[in-house]
């Protein structure tokens, strides 16, 4: 009986001593989500003007990839598509289409997911999780099917209409369907500027008491704390660095007088600033600092180790709103920025970490896509019931084993805004169409991308056979949208 109770024990000692051994608790998990983040923008992607040591921690303790895509280059679809593991193609939301207006009496959201949409948050409610959206929602009103405590989520807070999220000091953010007022006046953040009415008074008009992003870290903090002793699931979609420029003034005088600048008078929308460049600055590293505290509180409750975080964005940088893309080497060498099918507008930037499960210091260029992210947290969550859904799950890359790393053929993209648009990726092969509404059988262009990252050279000439299975993807995998202002790819009606 001892050597069998020795034997069983050595067992033990040896599974346990096994690398990447399932944990006998099911792992927390927080997915950290920017708005209009360029691929380049942490400084452990290159940047050189913008600090983020703390997102630059979470990637020397764990891994950055290289190669990760946003499911769709703007606001509402990538979230859709990100919740849901669908590609454009295929998803409910294929754009951003607005149910109100900008006004708080007008405030009426986007289009609402459909009732029982299967979301990563209910995937995870069904296994066992206790869930929260805090943030940037974007996919429905409390009062309809979109409604997030509807759609796996237990709590949220936050923005429900993404319009209302271009102001960062509103009158009120929303709480599990309640209007919640913040220390606030109403702020018409679109009201321009003159030179001559471009005073100290001016410029204040456009700041307020309560920073949304502020508010947001404090629940997300207080959801961890309350959660600390059962597995929990953290959707935190920040509002930063997407405009307007707004920021904590203590955060702005961090940057000011780094660099040559002069003011942003609203002439690209948005809110005025006198330091457009020292603000969009603040506005990365102060949300920066949330992760920090968001990171150090999880060390202090000792979540550290059973905790897997992750950070991306939804599309590239932006070109408007007195953003200067092109100063802070945003997107890097890629073309292109939001709402463009091109690289810049659709590569992104992710780290994670899971400390004793994910390396430490590791980069990978595995091609991967958001709409990936429900298959790899379905594995992280040990969730047993069959998915449906267009993504592959990159656990085998996280942990560290690309041998098991399943291979995929494709990522798609379809965007029926700026003109309508088609992508896809093959291998090192990207093909790009534009101007579908008004010429659907015009031509591709085709980039190698591991000549050509920078999308200059279109060799499309040379490779007709890639350009017809080109054709049968998309013909493939495009599914008729619900809304007629979707259907670009192949419409019954005359536009």
């Amino acid at each position: 009986m001892f050597r069998a109770l020795v034997f069983a024990f050595v067992l033990v000692l040896g599974y346990v001593s096994v690398s990447f051994m399932p944990p006998a608790n099911k792992p927390n998990i927080i997915y950290i989500y920017a708005d209009d983040m360029g691929y380049s923008e942490l400084g452990c992607y290159g940047q050189q003007k913008i600090r983020t040591p703390h997102l630059d921690k979470i990637a020397a303790e764990g891994i950055r990839f290289t190669q990760h895509y946003t499911s769709t280059p703007v606001c509402a679809p990538a979230r859709c598509q990100l919740l849901t593991g669908k590609h454009a193609g295929h998803s409910y939301i294929r754009g951003n289409y607005e149910l109100g207006g900008f006004a708080d009496s007008l405030e009426g959201g986007q289009m609402p997911l459909y009732p029982g949409t299967f979301t990563i948050g209910r995937m995870l409610q069904q296994s066992g999780y206790k869930t929260a959206c805090i943030g940037k929602w974007g996919l429905g009103m409390a009062n309809t099917t979109g409604n997030p405590n509807q759609q796996g989520f237990d709590y949220f807070y936050g923005y429900l209409d993404q319009k209302q999220s271009h102001n960062f000091y509103p009158t009120h953010l929303w709480e599990n369907g309640k209007s919640v007022p913040l220390n606030n006046t109403y702020i018409d953040v679109h009201r321009r500027l003159t030179p001559e009415t471009a005073t100290k008074e001016a410029f204040a008009y456009y700041r307020g008491k309560d920073y949304a992003i502020d508010k947001m870290s404090e629940k997300a903090l207080a959801f961890v704390r309350e959660n600390q002793n059962r597995p929990f699931f953290l959707y935190l979609p920040f509002t930063a660095p997407h405009v307007s420029l707004q920021a904590p003034e203590s955060a702005v005088e961090e940057y000011i007088g780094k660099f040559e600048e002069k003011p942003y008078l609203g002439q690209q929308n948005y809110a005025s600033t006198p330091h457009p460049r020292a603000t969009y600055a603040a506005m990365i590293t102060h949300m920066d600092k949330q992760v920090g505290a968001l990171m150090q509180l999880l060390k202090d409750l000792k979540l550290d180790d059973n905790t897997l975080v992750m950070f991306s964005s939804d599309n590239g940088a932006t070109f408007n709103g007195g953003v200067e893309a092109a100063f802070f080497k945003s997107v890097s060498n890629l073309r292109g920025l939001k709402m463009d099918v091109y690289e810049g507008g659709i590569r992104e930037p992710m780290i994670a970490r899971w400390p004793g499960r994910i390396p430490a210091g590791k980069v990978t260029d595995l091609v991967s896509v958001q709409y990936d992210v429900l298959a790899t947290l379905a594995e992280v969550a040990g969730y047993k019931q069959p998915l449906d859904t267009d993504g592959v799950s990159f656990l085998p890359t996280l942990l560290g084993q690309k041998d098991k790393q399943k291979k995929r053929e494709f990522i798609y993209w379809e965007y029926p805004e700026k003109g309508g648009q088609l992508a896809i990726r093959m291998g090192y092969w990207k093909a790009v169409k534009t101007n579908v509404r008004k010429n659907r059988k015009g031509p591709w262009e085709l980039y190698d991308l591991s000549k050509d990252e920078s999308e200059t050279t279109n060799v499309a000439a040379q490779h007709p056979e890639l350009l017809r299975q080109f054709d049968a993807i998309v013909q493939r995998e495009h599914v008729p949208s619900h809304l007629k202002e979707w259907e670009f790819v192949s419409p019954k009606f005359a536009e």
